[in-house]
């Protein structure tokens, strides 16, 4: 008997996904300008989820209420992309999401030397992105500084490793995804991934726009 051809199927996906925006510069120069002139304790988020960190400031969740154009226009460049995650990944078309309710929270974050950020996930809300603003200063002996680290879904999938399954393709590895933004970069991702930002080790600062989305 001659067996059949093997088929394997990725399961129990993660769908991530990753927008340019083209010539970045002019928008970026003006959002950092902004956010280090506002990097006060007025726009502070003053019921932040972890334990404050100096080198780590966070800003309000409300900025793409925020009337500056540099902020309408990022505001529009990041939802658009949301929408089109949705629409790609799941059955909607495209009248069905204008008729939702489209929710935001949106904030800043500014990281100077050391600065970090503990892994969490936003299980109030459907969709996360990530705008990078300025990547900040690379550091060599330091190659994962400041990269943003998602954690494997699958609870105690790495929990036996043997030389068959210590390097599945990276759709089924058992490891994290570490990404090292860069200006103009966007990623998006489920609100329900476990997430965190490596020590940052650069002599300037990294900035970046966080916004976690939900629907009704």
């Amino acid at each position: 008997m001659v067996a059949s051809p093997i088929k394997v199927r990725p399961l129990f996906a993660t769908p991530f996904a990753e927008v340019r925006l083209p010539g970045c510069e002019r928008l970026n120069r003006e959002l950092e300008a902004l956010f280090l002139q506002r990097e006060t304790e007025e726009h502070r988020n003053p019921t932040p989820s972890h334990v404050p960190q100096q080198e780590t400031f966070e800003s309000r969740f409300n900025l793409f209420r925020w009337t500056d154009a540099c902020v309408q226009e990022l505001r529009a460049f990041m939802l658009n992309a949301v929408g089109q995650m949705v629409l790609e990944t799941t059955s909607l078309k495209v009248h069905d999401l204008a008729r939702l309710s489209f929710q935001n929270h949106t904030w800043f974050h500014i990281t100077r030397y050391a600065g970090s950020f503990v892994a969490h996930n936003h299980p109030l809300a459907s969709w996360s992105a990530v705008y990078c603003v300025r990547a900040g200063e690379s550091a060599a002996q330091h190659p994962t500084s400041g990269v943003l680290r998602f954690l494997d879904v699958r609870q105690g999938a790495n929990a036996y490793l043997d030389p068959a399954n210590d390097t599945l393709h990276r759709a089924f590895a058992l490891a994290p995804v570490e990404i090292k933004l860069e200006a103009g970069q966007l990623v998006i991702f489920p609100s329900y991934v476990f997430h965190e930002v490596a020590p940052f080790y650069g002599s300037d600062t990294r900035i970046t726009v966080a916004s976690n989305c939900w629907f009704a």
